[in-house]
């Protein structure tokens, strides 16, 4: 993973979201490098996980070309580029089923409680 989308795992993370998977689409027709798929319990949490991202991200001198769905809070997507976050509702992540969509992409889970000493690892 590139410094940038795990910077943007470490700030979902740092708000609780579930079930974080990062999907690598180099090897894939796709737009973009990486997926960031998560979610959060309500849409309240959707959107403070999406908040954190941008603000952890906006601290790097990175913003999004695109945000859609903030304010239903049911699925966030944020376009940076190399790399889009989807941050989704658990119903609303089953229902579009972005990872099985995107099965040929290599799939890497991320566990929801960081590893002790992985944030000051340096490695990506």
């Amino acid at each position: 993973m590139t410094g940038d989308i795990a910077r943007a795992v470490r700030a979902a993370l740092d708000k609780k979201a579930m079930d974080v998977v990062v999907l690598d689409l180099r090897h894939t027709p796709a737009f973009t490098d990486f997926f960031l798929v998560c979610s959060g319990h309500s849409t309240r949490q959707v959107q403070a996980i999406a908040d954190a991202v941008e603000e952890a991200l906006r601290a790097a001198k990175i913003r999004p070309s695109h945000i859609e769905g903030y304010h239903r809070g049911e699925w966030i997507l944020m376009d940076f580029f190399t790399f889009i976050v989807h941050v989704f509702t658990p119903q609303t992540r089953e229902f579009y089923s972005l990872e099985r969509l995107w099965g040929d992409a290599e799939r890497i889970d991320v566990p929801d409680e960081p590893r002790a000493g992985a944030a000051g690892s340096g490695r990506t």
